[in-house]
Parts: C-alpha cells; sequence; structure tokens
C-alpha cells in the first residue's frame, strides 16, 4: 500500500524535524514549541497594547515576562493582604485570605490583624487550632486549656502563639501603641469572621438558664450587649503578675506554655547566606497541628532548591523583594514575584527555591500544617547518591559533582 520511497522520505523527514527539535531545545531553553521572552524574536512580540494597570503590572515582572524555563498551567501560588478588606471597629481591625479566596490554599487559612492599645479581640474559640506571629508591637493574651488550667501572657514581636481548636482565649493590645499579628488557622476554610463569640451566647441564651447556670439573679444579666463585639476598644490591662494571680484560683499552671519566641531561638541552619529557624512540637510543644520555619535570606541569596514530604507550605512574606519558582509533575513549573503582606502557597512535594531579588534581607515564614517541619534538600540527596548514577542522570563531571553542598545549607551561597 505504500512505495520503499514514499516510507523512507517519511522516516527521512521524521529524523529532520527530531533532529530539529533536538537542536532547538538547549540549556535554560527547554520546550518544544520555544517559551520566554528569550524566544520572542519578532517586532511587538512583547508589547502589550491591551488595556492594562501599570502599577500592578509592574509588582509582577515573572508574571510580565516568565523566564523560557516556566512551563505548564501551575495554580496561582500567589495572593496577598494587600487586596483583602479590612474589618475596622473601635479597637482595632482584620482581614483575611481563606481558601475561599485563594483556592490552592487547602490546608491554612491567614488573617491580618490590628489591635490598639487597650483594643481587645472579644473572648472566643475556634473549631481550628490557632498559630500566630506578633509583627509589631506587645499583646496580652489569655487561654484556659481542655484540662482547666488557665493561662495569661505578654507576647512581643517574634513570639508565636498556638490555641488549640476549641480552647477559649483573648487577645488585648499593649501600651504604647497596641500590636499587630499574622494568624494561621489549620483549616483552609476556616475564617475569623465567624469565630464562636461570649457575647453572641450570652444574648442567644434565655435569661433564666443564665440565672441557673451561674446561680444569680436573672437581672444579673440585664445589661449584656446583644450584639456581639468581636473587636472593642478597652482599657489598658494592670500588671501583668496581678492577671496571672487572679486567674490562678483553684487551678494549675498548664505543664507547657502556648508562647514562644521564635525571633530569638537559636537558628536550626546558618550561614553567610542567611538562616533558617524552625518552630515545631518537638521545641514548642504544645503546637501539635502546625509547624513554621522562619527563613532570612541575605541580598543575592537563594533559599535552596527543596521540598516538604509531611504538608503543604503556606508562605507569609515579611519583608525584602522574592521570586519563587514552583515545579511540579507535567512538567509544570510556575515563576511569582512576592513582597511584604505577600502570600505564597506551596503544594506538599513540590519542588521549589525563593530567591532574594531585592538589595535588603528577605524574610518570610512557612507555616506547615503538620507537628513536624521536614525538609529534603535536592543537593542533600544528590551528593548522597552514587556520583556514578548522578552522572549517568545529568551529565556532568564527578568533579562537579564533588562540589555540590553535602549539608543541607537552608540557604545559598554558604559562604
Amino acid at each position: 500500500m505504500f512505495s520503499r520511497r514514499g516510507v523512507l522520505t517519511a522516516s527521512a523527514a521524521g529524523i529532520a524535524m527530531t533532529a530539529s527539535a533536538a537542536q532547538a531545545a538547549t540549556f535554560g531553553n527547554p520546550d518544544q514549541p520555544p517559551q520566554g521572552a528569550v524566544n520572542a524574536k519578532g517586532p511587538g512580540n512583547l508589547v502589550d497594547p491591551g488595556p492594562q494597570y501599570p502599577a500592578i503590572a509592574n509588582q509582577f515582572p515573572s508574571a510580565q515576562f516568565p523566564p523560557a524555563t516556566d512551563v505548564g498551567g501551575m495554580p496561582m501560588d500567589w495572593s496577598s493582604f494587600n487586596i483583602a478588606p479590612k474589618r475596622i471597629q473601635n479597637g482595632g481591625w482584620a482581614r483575611q485570605i481563606t481558601q475561599a479566596d485563594f483556592q490552592i490554599s487547602e490546608a491554612i487559612s491567614g488573617v491580618n490583624m490590628r489591635l490598639t492599645a487597650g483594643g481587645i479581640r472579644e473572648l472566643h474559640w475556634h473549631q481550628a487550632a490557632e498559630w500566630a506571629i506578633m509583627t509589631y508591637g506587645n499583646c496580652r493574651v489569655t487561654l484556659l486549656d481542655a484540662q482547666g488550667q488557665p493561662y495569661v501572657a505578654d507576647v512581643k514581636a517574634g513570639d508565636l502563639w498556638y490555641f488549640p481548636a476549641g480552647a477559649p482565649h483573648s487577645l488585648q493590645g499593649l501600651g504604647p501603641d497596641g500590636c499587630e499579628f499574622v494568624i494561621c488557622f489549620d483549616d483552609g476554610r476556616a475564617s475569623e469572621f465567624n469565630t464562636l463569640l461570649l457575647s453572641d451566647w450570652f444574648a442567644h441564651t434565655p435569661p433564666e438558664v443564665l440565672s441557673k447556670n451561674f446561680g444569680v439573679p436573672a437581672e444579673a444579666f440585664a445589661k449584656i450587649p446583644l450584639q456581639n463585639l468581636w473587636i472593642f476598644q478597652g482599657t489598658l490591662p494592670g500588671d501583668l503578675a496581678a492577671d496571672r494571680a487572679a486567674v490562678s484560683k483553684n487551678a494549675s499552671a498548664p505543664p507547657h506554655p502556648f508562647i514562644f519566641s521564635l525571633a530569638s531561638s537559636p537558628p536550626t541552619r546558618q550561614n553567610a547566606g542567611g538562616d533558617v529557624r524552625v518552630a515545631d512540637s518537638t521545641n514548642f510543644n504544645v503546637s501539635t497541628t502546625i509547624a513554621a520555619a522562619l527563613v532570612t535570606v541575605r541580598p543575592g541569596g537563594l533559599r535552596e532548591m527543596h521540598w516538604h514530604p509531611n504538608a503543604d507550605e503556606w508562605q507569609y512574606y515579611l519583608k525584602g523583594k522574592a521570586r519563587m519558582t514552583v515545579f511540579n509533575t507535567g512538567p509544570n513549573a510556575l515563576t511569582m514575584d512576592f513582597a511584604p503582606g505577600d502570600i505564597g502557597y506551596v503544594k506538599r512535594n513540590y519542588g521549589h527555591y525563593v530567591e532574594n531579588v531585592g538589595d535588603t534581607d528577605l524574610q518570610f515564614l512557612g507555616v506547615f500544617r503538620a507537628p513536624r517541619y521536614e525538609e529534603v534538600s535536592l543537593s542533600n540527596w544528590l551528593t548522597h547518591t552514587p556520583p556514578a548514577l548522578v552522572v549517568q542522570h545529568l551529565n556532568v563531571d564527578e568533579s562537579t559533582i564533588a562540589k555540590w553542598p553535602s549539608n543541607a545549607p537552608g540557604i545559598m551561597p554558604q559562604s
């Protein structure tokens, strides 16, 4: 049915096409058809004549002009508190990013909250565990654990707290200027705007039941608020020791603190390129469902190529400018830019790295719904694999592999 000449001609054409494709795929430009600005040779390829808002577009150069190594259709892994509407009340405000706003964020939802000096986040509890880091000022926290043991403490910038699901608690800004903090819940759907509030329960309980429950006349509750307080302006609390003494009646103290000083804790990894500080259930004992890493990268440095085998990573960028590339099967690779107040998200086992692309220190948090922090370093894996096997995979010399870091440095360069 086919002539020998036709078959030979088709085979030759196939070989030529394969050769052409092989020649087109180069180091740093692996895909067909070629992608990235470097491959846009014609006039006008990089011009966007349509409607646009440069103030936003210029914040995301990696989205405007992705590297040629980006490929596929990864879900958006960027969001930001900067675009979240604030709920403002007398005493403070809050804004949040949940899975309803940020589809990829299945494991963690985030809240950014500000309390004035004396501002109170009313007594309440949640269906999810609450982990938080103080980013500014000072705050007093109160809590009662499941064993009926009360806890009162003051937290400062760089400190964490962890409240288990169902543990009732409160937050109050201290002098001189209150506080600001970021909360993570161990459920991507959890909302700060939908919590179990003390004022709501009182207002929706019959007075005679309140009377029986507390052993006082129903008239004692005649002035309770009929709407919830959520955030409200209060008076500054007194001395911490006095508050601790007031709550200690007929109760012992919890065996472990519900706060932890992450910023002043010893780094788990540190070199000239930066450092990594970890808080999980091994050193912050009460934090049984959330682990976290505070990462600092010096200018020009790189949070090395790695992945996390036990949980998704929810990121909060505290300062500096970052560019992150996330890699998944497919292949798929997506590069995005991050600035202070932004949120990143990396699914479990997705390879990624974070570059400091600014001229100041980059600092961000990685938060994980897991009891322990776990990480696999790409260079550590390859330098602990037989070199001959790596050579056959990557076509590099053994002498080159011998120069790769074999100590899971966390940050590069090491010196």
